[in-house]
């Protein structure tokens, strides 16, 4: 069992900056992989960004260019930096983790970007 907990989240105007982290409990298994998702209001939930241990990251394309994800493989932590936020930016952001068995979720927290 992994428990995941996020921080971060918030009110910003267009074109602000918010950076969101992420706490991985320690776990039985190795933690393959975290990323961040976000799921906006009568939409599917859809993959913002993901690390890799290996270092390797993958982002959805909207937000190339404009938010970071790091991690910390000692602290089992993940960052998302967040520049440039556009009102379609607006959702709730989970974070996840993935072991070779299972993904587990955060509760999410909320980022909203006013116009």
């Amino acid at each position: 069992q992994v428990r995941l907990v996020e921080s971060g989240g918030g009110l910003v105007q267009a074109g602000g900056s918010l950076r969101l982290s992420c706490a991985a409990s320690r776990s039985s298994f190795r933690i393959n992989a975290m990323g961040w998702y976000r799921q906006a209001p009568g939409k599917q939930r859809e993959l913002v960004a993901s690390i890799t241990t290996g270092g390797s990251t993958n982002y959805v394309e909207s937000v190339k260019g404009r938010f970071t994800l790091s991690g910390d493989n000692a602290k089992n932590m993940v960052y998302l930096q967040m520049n440039s936020l556009r009102p379609g930016d607006t959702g709730v952001y989970y974070c996840s983790a993935k072991t070779a068995y299972s993904a587990y979720w955060g509760q999410g927290t909320q980022v909203t970007v006013s116009s």
